[in-house]
C-alpha cells in the first residue's frame, strides 16, 4: 500500500518545544475573550505546565487587541471556518500536547487538568470531552442538539467508524503532538470536529473521554443546525464507502434478483414487478462498483487499509475475470436476442408477446457490460503495479 507523506498542514511551528499549545478559535468574541482567558492561564499556572495560547482570530472587533494584551500570540486567519482556524493553530503550534477549546465560556477552564491527565500519564493519544456524561447548565445546549442531533450523528459515526464514544461534537478536546502529526485533516467548516474523530479511529489511537461541564455560552451562537448537521452527516458518508455505496448496493441487487427470477418462473404475467426487478439489479450492480471503485481509491491513495473487499478486485487478474464473467453475461443475452429475433422472423416480424424473454435480455446485456467496463476501470488503478 502507498502511503501518502504527511499533510503540509500538520508541519509544525519550528522552534523551542513547550509542554502544550492551547488553540482558540475566534471571531468576535471580546466579551467571551475577556474571561476565559484568563481562567485558562490560571488553570495551567496551576499545574505547573510550560504552555502557549494561540488565537486563531477572524474578528472586526476588538477581540485580537484584548487577546494579545492578557499574553495571547494571535494568528490572523487568512481562510474561513471552524476547521479552518484550527488547521492555522496546528501549524504555528508548539506544545507536545495540544490543547483545543472553544472561547466562548462554554467549556469550563476547570476541566483542563482532566482533559490533559490521559496524555500526560501516557495512558491516551486523544482525548475528547464529553458533555452528555458530564454536567451541563439548563439552556446550554438547545434541546433539538441535545436529544436528537449530536446523539444521532454520534450514533452514526460509532457505527461507520467503532470510536467508541458519546459526543462526536464535543470542542473541548487533547492530542499528541506525534499522534496529530499522523491524522490528514483538511476539513475546513464545522465537520472538522467529525473528521479529526474519524481520522483518530482510524489511525488506531488510544481514545479516552472524560466527562465534562458545560455551560451557556458568552455572546451570540454562530452555529447553523440543520446545515452544519448536514455538513457532519455528509462527511461520514463519503467517509465510508461501504455504507453509502457497497451495503445499499448489495440490498438493491439482492432485491432486484429476487424480484426478476421469481416473477420470470412463477408468475410471468406480472410484467411490472419484473421491470421493477430488472431496474433494481442493474442500479444495485452499479452502485457495488461505484463502492468498489471508491475503496480501493481509497486504498491506493493511502486512505484506507487494505481489507478482503479491496484485496480480491486489487488483484492482477480482476481483468480477465471480470471479462469473462461480463462476457458470459453478454453472450447469454445475446444466444437469448437472437433466438428471440428469429421467432420474430418466424412470425413475419407481426406481433409477438415474449415481452417477459425481452426484460430478461436486455438485462443480461446491459450487466454484461457493466461488468466489463467495470472491469476495466477497476483496472486502470493497477497500471503501475503491472
Amino acid at each position: 500500500m502507498r502511503v501518502k507523506p504527511k499533510s503540509p498542514l500538520l508541519q509544525f511551528f519550528p522552534g523551542e518545544v513547550m509542554d502544550v499549545s492551547v488553540i482558540l478559535p475566534t471571531m468576535n468574541e471580546e466579551e467571551a475573550i475577556r474571561v476565559v482567558l484568563p481562567r485558562i492561564k490560571g488553570v495551567l499556572d496551576g499545574m505547573g505546565l510550560d504552555y502557549e495560547i494561540i488565537v486563531v482570530d477572524k474578528s472586526s472587533d476588538q477581540t485580537p487587541e484584548i487577546a494579545k494584551g492578557l499574553g495571547a500570540v494571535v494568528v490572523r486567519q487568512r481562510g474561513r471556518g471552524y476547521g479552518d482556524a484550527y488547521l492555522e493553530g496546528f501549524r504555528r503550534a508548539r506544545g507536545k500536547y495540544v490543547l483545543m477549546l472553544d472561547p466562548d465560556g462554554s467549556y469550563d477552564p476547570e476541566d483542563i487538568p482532566a482533559i490533559l491527565e490521559p496524555l500526560l500519564k501516557d495512558e491516551a493519544d486523544f482525548v475528547i470531552g464529553s458533555r452528555l456524561k458530564g454536567e451541563m447548565d439548563p439552556g446550554a445546549m438547545p434541546w433539538l442538539h441535545r436529544r436528537i442531533g449530536n446523539p444521532l450523528l454520534t450514533w452514526v459515526l460509532n457505527l461507520f467508524f467503532k470510536a467508541g464514544i458519546s459526543d462526536a461534537h464535543c470542542g473541548m478536546r487533547a492530542i499528541k503532538r506525534d499522534a496529530l502529526e499522523k491524522l490528514p485533516l483538511k476539513c475546513k467548516g464545522m465537520e472538522f470536529a467529525s473528521e479529526m474523530v474519524i481520522e483518530a479511529a482510524k489511525h488506531g489511537l488510544r481514545i479516552r473521554e472524560v466527562p465534562i461541564r458545560y455551560h451557556p455560552r458568552i455572546g451570540k451562537s454562530k452555529l447553523s443546525s440543520f446545515k452544519d448537521g448536514w455538513r457532519h452527516l455528509r462527511l461520514m458518508l463519503l467517509y465510508s464507502p461501504t455504507h453509502l455505496f457497497l451495503i445499499p448496493g448489495l440490498l438493491l441487487l439482492t432485491l432486484g434478483l429476487f424480484l426478476l427470477a421469481y416473477t420470470y418462473v412463477f408468475e410471468p404475467i406480472r410484467l411490472h414487478t419484473m421491470i421493477l426487478g430488472s431496474l433494481l439489479l442493474i442500479t444495485g450492480t452499479q452502485v457495488l462498483g461505484f463502492g468498489v471503485s471508491a475503496k480501493v481509491y481509497a486504498v491506493k491513495e493511502g486512505l484506507e487499509k487494505p481489507d478482503r473487499i479491496t484485496g480480491f478486485f486489487m488483484r492482477y487478474s480482476i481483468l480477465e475475470e471480470g471479462l469473462l464473467v461480463g462476457g458470459i453475461l453478454l453472450l447469454m443475452g445475446l444466444v437469448l436476442g437472437v433466438r428471440l429475433f428469429l421467432q420474430w422472423r418466424n412470425a413475419n416480424y407481426g406481433a409477438l408477446f415474449h415481452i417477459q424473454e425481452a426484460i430478461l435480455i436486455l438485462t443480461l446485456i446491459t450487466l454484461g457490460l457493466q461488468v466489463v467496463f467495470f472491469s476495466f476501470f477497476i483496472s486502470v488503478y493497477m497500471l503501475k503495479e503491472g
